[in-house]
């Protein structure tokens, strides 16, 4: 009896243990695994301002989708780079900078999802996000550019982008 008691007591000394070792080295998972998107996204901006066209492309997925500023602007991995390529060939795309960023990552650690302010030529944009795990390193496979418009100048800016943004809702609701 004292060997089944002394037998179980170890036992559970030792899943304890294991428990404990596991939940720590999760966190510094997630801690390495936000260091390593945040480097990323900067040597992903870092490429288009080096006009770097292939460096910036390899940040995608295959079947990334791209979404920008315009309402038109929503293409597939492939469309993006027909469309950017003249900008990089000119020797100079975008320039964007963050100044605020948050990773979020799920429960298995193999997709994130970010959002981030960006220092642009636009002056502040929101750049937000989904990426993958492919290999040993982070992809995008959904990216989300977005400018951001004061409060105080909404009114103003739907006045302005009114006439084409009906258009584009007009030509929109009829498909």
């Amino acid at each position: 009896m004292r060997k089944a008691i002394l037998l179980s007591t170890i036992t559970f000394i030792l899943i304890s243990c294991n428990q404990s070792n596991s939940t720590e080295t999760t966190i510094p998972d997630i801690v390495k695994e936000k260091a390593e998107i945040n480097s990323m996204l900067d040597s992903f901006n870092l490429a288009a301002a080096k006009a770097d066209y292939d460096g910036y492309f390899n940040f995608y997925t295959d079947d990334a989708i791209f979404t920008g500023t315009d309402a038109t602007e929503r293409w597939d991995k492939m469309e993006f780079m027909v469309w950017a390529k003249p900008f990089f060939d000119k020797g100079k795309a975008w320039n964007f900078t963050a100044i605020e960023r948050h990773i979020y990552l799920n429960k298995t650690g193999d997709l994130a999802w970010f959002d981030e302010l960006l220092n642009t030529q636009m002056k502040i944009c929101r750049g937000s996000g989904v990426l993958s795990q492919q290999g040993n390193g982070w992809k995008l496979q959904q990216y989300i550019l977005s400018t951001t418009v004061p409060n105080d100048l909404i009114d103003t800016v739907t006045i302005m982008k009114t006439p084409i943004e009906d258009s584009i809702i007009k030509m929109k609701s009829l498909k």
